[in-house]
């Protein structure tokens, strides 16, 4: 409905005090023309400060604020001005606008120092972005982030359980507290089994995670936490164990080594014992592995009814089988065949060679020539074999060392920044296709790469 609105101007104090936004304000970086908030003339570099005179921190206070249907909406405009907007909505209704962060206060930063941490063994000289640790409750409500709940103070615990902020994504690792804290180097890891019982009884809902390090939080460790865990059903929902990543940019840091094969063997083994175990009386597998371990034992990745509905796909857990799914999900009986040879390259990391190798020789189709090429990962270190960590740099320098005809690459969208063509390394698809002389796509799934593969153009 179109807004009642009315614009009030001002200067430096509202109700008696000076309203800064030097931190906390949610900054306008799009408005959409068909919503509200352009409708009230909200344009990009706009500060929202308040909502009927209600401070923001983050884009929950935004949200729970804009629930009420008179809304008095202050805002600083790019000259400094400040402007209150007064008007009538349905309690639903949103403004239409994105802002630059979630969080308007800053995120809050990790405390900890992790044996494992991946940030600690980041190549040097890349975007900021990438050394920022958080460890924010809000980034864990609101995007599945994985918080550790050390710098959690009570302040914070209270208003997420006035707001009933669940699910939250937690990093647990071990519930031995003594062990926890070595693993994080802090003290106040020590807490977690009092940190998740307290949100527990606030009817908080958890997905949990270990990241799995040989020799430190694995074996009676490891079993413990499971069963500690599972104990906790069903306000914890459910728990993802992945393997540690080791980049080769470790001087500096805890001495930890990969996984090997007949380890892999061992931890799927147990695993699947408690996965077999809580389905018959739970009717669902509550813990899971990353794909990496079945891949590295070389056992059978899991079907598809044992994931259950995957809880933590973006946590790495049953990408490949959810792959998979996707690729079959696409018919190709009646494929057209080609006219002319086609020679593509699919792209991958080493860990994903095999299952894909094993698709795309099911396709038979006349003229369709496929290669799956899997890359090395000289940036980060030869440990890390995964997809979505293969810079656009390596991908060039050995795609050209290979020899044959070739009509087009295909890459997966996961080696790409969220909604960029740009690749960690700042390589970006526009350079690849320059370097190569060849046209480039990327798929986003395994139904997509199956219908780019049959419909190449």
């Amino acid at each position: 409905m179109p807004a009642d609105k009315s614009v009030v101007s001002f200067w430096a104090y509202v109700r008696n005090r000076e309203v800064s936004c030097l931190s906390n304000c949610g900054i306008i970086t799009k408005v959409y023309e068909d919503g509200l908030g352009f409708e009230l003339g909200l344009e990009v570099g706009d500060k929202i400060l308040e909502i009927n005179g209600q401070a923001l921190n983050d884009i929950i206070d935004y949200r729970f604020a804009l629930a009420d249907e008179e809304i008095e909406l202050l805002i600083e405009k790019a000259d400094g001005e400040q402007e209150i907007i007064e008007f009538d909505k349905d309690y639903d209704e949103e403004l239409g606008v994105e802002f630059e962060s979630a969080v308007f206060d800053g995120i809050k930063k990790c405390a900890n120092k992790c044996i494992f941490c991946f940030v600690d063994q980041m190549a040097p000289k890349m975007r900021k972005t990438l050394y920022v640790k958080d460890d924010d409750y809000r980034m864990s409500f609101l995007y599945g982030n994985f918080i550790t709940l050390t710098n959690l103070s009570t302040v914070q615990l209270e208003r997420i359980k006035r707001l009933h902020l669940s699910p939250l994504f937690v990093s647990v690792h071990t519930t031995d507290g003594e062990l926890r804290a070595k693993m994080l180097n802090n003290k106040n890891a020590a807490n977690i089994m009092n940190n998740i019982n307290a949100l527990i009884k606030a009817d908080i809902e958890l997905h949990t995670q270990v990241v799995l390090c040989p020799g430190v939080n694995d074996a009676d460790y490891l079993e413990k936490t499971i069963s500690d865990l599972v104990a906790l059903q069903p306000q914890v929902l459910s728990l993802a164990i992945v393997p540690v990543g080791l980049t080769k940019y470790r001087e500096k840091c805890y001495k930890l080594e990969k996984f090997t094969k007949e380890q892999a063997q061992d931890i799927v083994k147990v695993v699947r014992a408690y996965q077999e175990k809580n389905r018959k009386k739970h009717g669902h597998s509550f813990v899971y592995l990353g794909d990496e371990f079945y891949l590295l034992a070389q056992m059978p990745i899991p079907e598809t009814e044992l994931y259950d509905g995957f809880p933590q796909l973006e946590n790495g857990i049953g990408l490949v089988r959810n792959f998979i799914d996707e690729w079959d999900s696409v018919d190709n009986s009646d494929c057209n065949d080609y006219q002319e040879p086609i020679y593509l390259d699919i792209v991958c990391g080493k860990s994903a060679q095999q299952i894909l190798e094993n698709l795309v020789s099911e396709l038979k189709v006349n003229n369709l020539n496929l290669r799956v090429v899997s890359i090395e990962n000289n940036f980060f270190g030869k440990n890390i074999n995964v997809s979505g960590l293969l810079t656009g740099n390596d991908i060039s320098q050995q795609l050209k060392s290979v020899d044959g005809n070739r009509t087009g690459v295909i890459i997966p969208r996961i080696a790409l920044r969220n909604d960029e063509d740009v690749f960690l390394d700042d390589y970006s698809l526009q350079d690849l296709e320059t370097d190569l002389k060849t046209k480039v796509k990327v798929a986003s799934s395994g139904a997509e790469l199956k219908d780019i593969l049959l419909n190449w153009k």
